[in-house]
């Protein structure tokens, strides 16, 4: 109250003064000029804001900074609020999807990293006139939960509900424009009951079942981990035991049978920073499948089927033998032929044993031999031997004295045909590859192409948070599939969780002993639970109808919404996520629930943010920075111990993190914003330090941007009306320099935010706009209309990712005096404008030309440059460094000279 009288008691002093002189000596902009200075004298201590005041400050401090968030950041957030999806669904889509968040109750500086840029993407794509859809969640059950709750004494629940709170309130004061009214909680009920509905799916399609596997045992957090949650050393990734191997019965899902589809589709997507290759090398190449065997002892089926993969399925009815490995799962589970196996297997050798196995598709049968071998290629541990297209089953085959049908035959020409191979006969080799396995996979006995090296997934968890398997095991029935309507299966509430070796579900008796779904008889249900990678395999289908009762999604609904347009994250999750989300999502279409296929048309991984750790040398203890002597050139401990110093992900163990809250206190959500997107472009890491050139070039930048328009405010309070027609020659010269900077800056910088998400080289576009702008003379500046609808785009294409400033400079830019662009004139606030376009006349004007760039004298590509810096050399080495090319070839390189050829369209590029 009291900075508000204060303010009245200036004006009333200016009004005073200002009474005597009559309006056509003291002119608006003299007046408005005059009241901002005897504000200014009279209280030289408050700090305004314009949008609050009127009043606009000269520079751009750290006291107007904390002012502009302050005022800016809850009308961004209620605009963002009343921009609901609805109000635009005439609009063309656009889903932008960072992935979603472990509750663990605190942010770290690679959520705000991955979060800003959707924020930034979103923000751009509603001011290109899209319906956006940028949703945020919670992947909330899994091992991190449980085992704080066990330390604490606490429900799980209670645990992550707290977190997610905290976490919700620190994304919003980082002013993330999510839509919140599509929130999802994997832990919550009403999520993970279309998770079993999901499972349940597949189960009935036959792709979930559950089998006997030896699997990796985490003896800290008693549970069963992927290969992939096992690191070189054979340690947990979690709690860094060394794992143990288990024969345990487990519950998997048939991801093998879609190894082919999910390796073809791959050729249909844009290229994926690598990840695609990523991809591939995970599925391998699938030129094999597996058929499904019974096994029989003494001429009596035993009830079990056995898959072998066969590397070549077109000579499946040459089979010899099966083959498998002494770790197979027959010589240490509970089989009914393990002691038959024990006794025939001789270590060393290839041992032919009494059980035999009927090919379900051939009808023929053939003995299991256990394999000398300890591994076969890639996963498998069972395979089908066939001599005639594979020297080392001949051997085989031959050693056992096996007996078998030839199947291939040779022609003059190289080729080769099926022979003895009932309606196959005849084919070719490659015919007779799609007839098999299409015939195999029409009877549900195998055919599905997949790769050695793939296995199903497997997602059992013995532990208590997770979603529960939605099956009921009846001595009479078998495992049944709980029925629909019956879902959700709701985890129980425990006293106590512990790890016990065995699923801590199995404690609640009354839960777990129930009736059968079929037969009505005593049953149990299912006490393992799903691994978190099953919730997340499918949370951006929720995300587009959240709050359906009766179903998942709407399939119209989905059909609008996919495949999502960007999808950004971090790329340690460019294998198992991806593949399984890709995995679901394939599965969902050939169960009709969705129109596409693929789940994510672009992929945008992020690096990572490292900060600098200093290790003991002797025994590579973590030192806080404090414990660190900066005296001398080399950092050393305290102590006077040599230290390692390196750059390491962010964790409190490392004494490497930065709390988000803090750094945004220091510097403003819009610098910290600006500082992640320039120090480098989205997949490199960001080696964090803030006294590198990135922070004092965004902070500079902000600053001069607050320039521009205080000196356009200011020109403008000078008392002369703009007149473009006093501008001279010169003038014009410069008005058109300035049209022409402004449409390269936007035609530039569009390409970068919808390209290759370039948000570094796109500061430094804009950069260089400003540094254009600001070179202006005081008449251009005064009535050059160029100058103006150039500064208006300036600020609009700051405003996705310095939204604050943004905001405040363009109330500032909009109340100038006598405004002659048009795009001044049509009110509202900046996110709400359209974003910029480059003018027709522009791009019918042949003002570019190709630069050849050579790296050392080698010819590496092309950079289109404008024709009006083409002979700048300071100007082409920039746009080059800014180019995808350049951040390609030139970002990780000493550039020692760059010499631009003043003859030729060329630039020469020695590095060390």
């Amino acid at each position: 109250m009291s900075r508000i009288a204060s303010q009245g008691r200036i004006m009333k002093v200016l009004m005073r003064w200002m009474v005597p002189y009559p309006q056509s000596v003291v002119q608006s902009g003299q007046r408005a000029a005059l009241m901002n200075f005897v504000h200014r004298k009279l209280s030289p201590s408050i700090r305004t804001l314009f949008s609050e005041t009127g009043m606009w400050e000269k520079d751009y401090q750290t006291e107007t900074r904390c002012k502009v968030e302050q005022w800016w950041h809850p009308r961004i957030m209620a605009q963002c609020r009343e921009d609901s999806l609805e109000k635009h669904q005439n609009r063309e889509k656009f889903y932008v999807l960072s992935m979603f968040p472990y509750p663990s109750g605190r942010l770290h500086m690679g959520h705000v990293r991955v979060y800003t840029i959707s924020d930034v993407i979103g923000h751009f794509q509603r001011m290109n006139g899209y319906q956006v859809l940028n949703p945020m969640g919670w992947d909330a059950f899994g091992l991190p939960a449980e085992n704080a709750a066990i330390e604490r004494d606490l429900d799980p629940e209670d645990w992550t509900r707290r977190n997610i709170k905290s976490m919700r309130e620190q994304l919003d004061n980082l002013g993330l424009c999510f839509n919140w009214d599509r929130e999802v909680t994997t832990c919550l009920p009403d999520y993970y009951k279309w998770t079993q509905y999901l499972f349940i799916k597949m189960f009935k399609a036959g792709l979930a079942y559950q089998k006997e596997a030896v699997v990796n045992w985490d003896p800290v957090d008693q549970t069963v981990l992927a290969d992939e949650q096992v690191d070189e050393n054979g340690r947990s990734w979690r709690s860094g035991a060394v794992v143990e191997q288990k024969l345990l019965t487990q519950w998997f899902i048939k991801t093998t049978h879609y190894g082919k589809p999910l390796l073809d589709a791959l050729s249909d997507l844009p290229e994926w920073y690598g990840v695609k290759a990523m991809q591939a090398n995970w599925i391998g190449e699938c030129t094999g499948c597996y058929f499904d065997f019974k096994l029989k002892l003494n001429g009596e089926e035993t009830g079990e089927i056995l898959s072998a993969y066969s590397s070549s399925p077109e000579t499946v009815f040459g089979a010899a033998y099966l083959a498998i490995l002494p770790s197979h799962r027959l010589l240490h589970g509970n089989s009914s032929v393990r002691s038959v196996l024990e006794k025939a297997c001789q270590p060393g050798k290839d041992s032919l044993t009494e059980v035999t196995a009927v090919n379900l598709l051939t009808g023929q049968e053939v003995p299991i031999v256990i394999s000398r071998k300890e591994a076969f290629d890639g996963y498998l541990d069972t395979v089908v031997g066939t001599p005639d297209c594979s020297v080392e089953h001949l051997d085989v085959a031959k050693m056992l004295n096996l007996t078998w049908t030839n199947v291939l035959k040779s022609h003059e020409d190289g080729t080769q045909t099926v022979i003895n191979s009932e309606e196959f006969s005849g084919l070719t080799r490659e015919q007779a590859f799609d007839s098999i396995t299409q015939k195999a996979r029409e009877l549900k006995v195998g055919g599905h192409l997949t790769s050695s090296k793939l296995r199903d997934w497997l997602i059992s968890r013995q532990r208590y948070w997770g979603t529960p398997i939605p099956v009921v095991h009846c001595g009479s029935c078998g495992p049944v599939a709980v029925p629909e309507e019956h879902l959700p299966i709701t985890l129980p509430k425990l006293s106590s969780i512990t790890g016990r070796g065995a699923s801590p579900l199995e404690a609640a008796h009354d839960w777990v002993n129930c009736k059968c779904p079929r037969c009505d008889g005593p049953a149990k249900r299912e006490t393992d639970t799903m691994d978190t990678f099953v919730d997340s395999a499918w949370y951006y289908f929720r995300y587009i109808d959240p709050h359906n009762t009766k179903r998942p999604f709407e399939r119209h609904l989905a059909d609008h919404w996919l495949p999502v347009d960007v999808y950004i994250g971090g790329k340690e999750h460019a294998v198992m996520h991806l593949y399984y989300a890709r995995f679901l999502c394939h599965f969902c279409k050939d169960q009709g629930l969705v129109e596409h296929r693929e789940p994510f048309r672009k992929l945008l991984v992020q690096g990572l943010i490292k900060g600098q750790t200093f290790r003991r040398a002797d025994n590579g203890q973590y030192l806080k920075r404090e414990e660190i002597d900066f005296t001398d050139k080399e950092p050393q401990a305290v102590g006077g111990e040599s230290v390692e110093v390196t750059w390491e992900k962010m964790s409190k163990s490392k004494h490497n993190g930065l709390d988000p809250h803090d750094v945004v206190q220091q510097y403003g959500v819009d610098t910290v914003r600006l500082y992640i997107l320039y120090a480098a472009p989205p997949e490199q890491d960001i080696l964090w330090n803030l006294k590198k050139d990135a922070l004092p070039g965004v902070l500079r930048w902000q600053s001069r941007l607050w320039k521009l328009v205080t000196k356009l405010r200011g020109a403008r309070q000078l008392g002369d009306v703009p007149n473009p027609s006093l501008l001279k020659k010169k003038d014009l010269a410069e008005s058109k320099k300035i049209w022409e900077n402004k449409n390269y800056a936007i035609q530039e910088v569009t390409s970068y935010f919808t390209e290759d998400f370039l948000f570094n080289a796109a500061i430094s576009r804009l950069m260089g706009l400003t540094n254009t702008l600001s070179s202006a003379t005081v008449r251009v500046l005064q009535h050059s209309v160029e100058f103006e609808d150039a500064l208006a785009a300036l600020i609009m294409m700051t405003a996705p990712m310095a939204p604050h400033l943004a905001s405040e400079l363009w109330a500032g830019l909009c109340k100038v005096n006598n405004p002659i662009s048009s795009t001044l004139r049509q009110g509202g606030d900046v996110l709400s404008q359209s974003w910029p376009t480059v003018d027709p006349e522009y791009l019918q004007t042949p003002d570019f030309v190709d630069i050849c760039v050579r790296i050392n004298n080698k010819v590496c590509g092309t950079v289109t440059v404008p024709v009006l810096v083409s002979k700048d050399s300071d100007q082409v080495q920039r746009l080059v460094m800014e180019s995808s090319l350049g951040q390609t070839l030139l970002k990780e390189m000493h550039i020692k000279r760059a010499i631009l050829s003043p003859r030729t369209a060329l630039i020469n590029f020695l590095v060390a």
